[in-house]
C-alpha cells in the first residue's frame, strides 16, 4: 500500500490511500553515497565522499501503472498539494518517509464533456515528492 498521512497544525493526523498500483519510476536512481572528483592548481586529484541526508527524489507514476484515484481524491490531493512548505509522510513498501511535495498531476481515464465530471470520475495520478 501506498499512503500519504499530512497533519495539520493542531489536528489530527489524516491519511490518503494512493492504492498499490503507482510505480516508483526513479527508485534506483538515487544513491546516498555521493563521490566528487576534481583536480588542483597542481594536477592532483581530489576526491570528495560523503553519505547525503535527505533530498532523494521519489516520483510515482499512475498513469503507466493504472492507478485508478477519484476526481473527489484528486481535489483531496490539489488542496493538500496547495499548502508551501507542508512536510507530508509518504509510506511506500511498509517505509515511511517525511517528504515535500514537488508536483502533481492526472488525466481522466476516459475523454470527457464537462457535464460528466462527478467526483466518482477515475484519474491517472502521478507524484513528484522529495524526501526531507
Amino acid at each position: 500500500m501506498i499512503a500519504l498521512t499530512y497533519t495539520a497544525p493542531g489536528s489530527a493526523p489524516v491519511t490518503i490511500d494512493l492504492g498499490e498500483r503507482l510505480l516508483w519510476t526513479d527508485e534506483y536512481d538515487w544513491s546516498a553515497a555521493e563521490t566528487e572528483t576534481a583536480y588542483s592548481t597542481t594536477g592532483a586529484l581530489l576526491v570528495d565522499c560523503a553519505t547525503r541526508q535527505a533530498g532523494r527524489p521519489i516520483s510515482l507514476d499512475g498513469q503507466t501503472g493504472q492507478a485508478w484515484i477519484t476526481r473527489a481524491m484528486c481535489d483531496q490531493l490539489r488542496t493538500w498539494k496547495a499548502r508551501p512548505g507542508a512536510v507530508f509522510a509518504l509510506t511506500v513498501r511498509g517505509s515511511a518517509r517525511n517528504v515535500l511535495w514537488l508536483e502533481f498531476s492526472a488525466r481522466p481515464v476516459w475523454a470527457l464533456i464537462d457535464s460528466e465530471h462527478t467526483p466518482e470520475l477515475a484519474y491517472l495520478p502521478m507524484f513528484k515528492f522529495l524526501e526531507v
